[in-house]
């Protein structure tokens, strides 16, 4: 439910609502140099801090796919394609700073070799799958998620 204030402009009553911030993450999956898969994670620099998937906010005016090709350029350097939509998160406590709701999509990467810390991101690095250190926000959850639905997935090993 909103809250009613008086508009500045015309001194109408204009009613206003509190809804969760949306934003994006993706799951970039990449070749490790000594064979199998992983995926990025970036240390955070601002708080809260820890190892997390790349993402954040969505623009106004912007999609969400396009924020988050635009998130994975300035976080990890990669120009990423992505592949599919893993899942949308919005357990209001996901995010201490205050109620997010994440649409998380997978991808891959047009150059590998461009991997570098950006933006906000402290580090940059390819984790092999499901052996990441502890996790920010609820990104561990993300991950297992998106380790099952590949395990489901006809022909996975």
């Amino acid at each position: 439910m909103g809250r009613i204030r008086t508009c500045p402009h015309c001194g109408g009553e204009i009613e206003v609502y509190r809804n969760p911030t949306p934003t994006v993450d993706v799951v970039i999956v990449m070749d490790l140099p000594d064979g199998g898969e992983g995926v990025v994670l970036i240390k955070r620099r601002n708080p809260p801090l820890g190892w997390a998937l790349p993402g954040g906010f969505v623009d106004y005016g912007e999609t969400c796919e396009r924020a988050a090709v635009r998130e994975m350029k300035e976080e990890t350097g990669l120009d990423v394609r992505l592949t599919g939509l893993l899942g949308v998160y919005s357990d209001p406590d996901r995010d201490p700073r205050g109620h997010t709701m994440s649409v998380v999509y997978t991808g891959v990467p047009e150059d590998p070799a461009s991997l570098v810390a950006g933006d906000d991101a402290a580090d940059a690095e390819i984790f092999p799958l499901g052996r990441w250190p502890e996790l920010a926000f609820d990104h561990a959850r993300i991950l297992a998620d998106f380790l099952a639905r590949r395990e489901r997935r006809p022909g996975a090993h």
